[in-house]
């Protein structure tokens, strides 16, 4: 029987109960666990951990204990895997100790995961890529819909979407991300623009605030639009077709006559990218 949790935006209070810190070993499922049978959660979302600051809460684990047991669930004999505390896990294993206080959970796969999210948005702990992964995996393997990642993280449905949107950047700017070379603010306005990777780089380079990230990306896109007053033959039109559709992130049709008059068409598929080709077309006139 998977045991099945309310009010998951409570975080780790929910999963063990109505318990508080002070009394968490005393939780009436509480174990002590060798260490080694303990295992992380391949699906678990944060992937950093801080070097120096695992140090320091290993020579705190050192001198007063673990205070927080871990949450773990039972995969099998003598094989417990984290669903919260894989970063006490981390320390205790640095701090060479041979068994750890856990609390028990029965628990489903999507449960775990949720939980594992939960707890480290609420900390704080995952940085923009990590958050974007978590939710895109929940979407991917357990149908969430944003609505739903909304209700359950306890964030706004426009933040969960333009987090679940980072993790369509190339890789490379996702690692400027997690290296905290660029703000999630920073990796937004970088979304669907042609040579972006070369775009981050200037940014980090100079230093650039948001704003005027924005502003170079607005020079940018407005320089490829000006080719159109230079088009002499069908492979500069599709050379500029393909750079507008690649900066845009949408379908772009381009009729040009022979005395060089026509039109361009933008194609959308939503409400959202229809706001985007408008702002787009805005800015151009500011």
């Amino acid at each position: 029987m998977i045991t099945k949790f309310k009010g998951l935006g409570k975080g780790l209070s929910a999963l063990m109960g109505d318990t508080n810190d002070s009394k968490s070993l005393e939780n009436k499922n509480l174990n002590k666990v060798p260490i080694e049978f303990i295992q992380p959660n391949p699906d678990q979302p944060r992937k950093i951990f801080d070097k120096n600051s695992l140090e320091d809460l290993s020579q705190s684990i050192k001198v007063q204990g673990i205070i927080q047991p871990i949450i773990v669930r039972k995969k099998g004999e003598n094989n417990y895997e984290i669903v919260a505390g894989e970063r006490r896990w981390r320390a205790s294993q640095l701090a060479k100790l041979h068994e750890v206080p856990v609390v028990i959970k029965d628990i489903d796969d999507k449960t775990a995961l949720e939980f594992a999210i939960i707890e480290n948005v609420q900390r704080s702990d995952l940085n923009a890529i990590e958050e974007s992964h978590g939710y895109k995996n929940l979407i991917e393997k357990y149908n969430y819909t944003q609505d739903q990642l909304s209700e359950v993280v306890g964030k706004s449905r426009s933040h969960v979407a333009n987090i679940i949107r980072l993790s369509s950047l190339p890789n490379e700017i996702q690692d400027m991300v997690k290296n905290n070379l660029l703000s999630a603010g920073h990796a937004r306005c970088l979304i669907n623009v042609h040579n972006n990777v070369e775009l981050a780089r200037e940014i980090i380079s100079k230093n650039l605030s948001v704003r005027q990230s924005e502003a170079l990306l607005k020079k940018y896109q407005f320089s490829n639009v000006k080719k159109l007053k230079v088009l002499n033959n069908d492979a500069n039109l599709n050379a500029l077709r393909e750079d507008l559709e690649s900066s845009l992130g949408l379908k772009v049709k381009i009729n040009n006559k022979k005395n060089n008059r026509g039109g361009i068409s933008f194609y959308y598929n939503n409400l959202e990218q229809l706001n985007k080709i408008i702002s787009t077309l805005k800015s151009f006139f500011k």
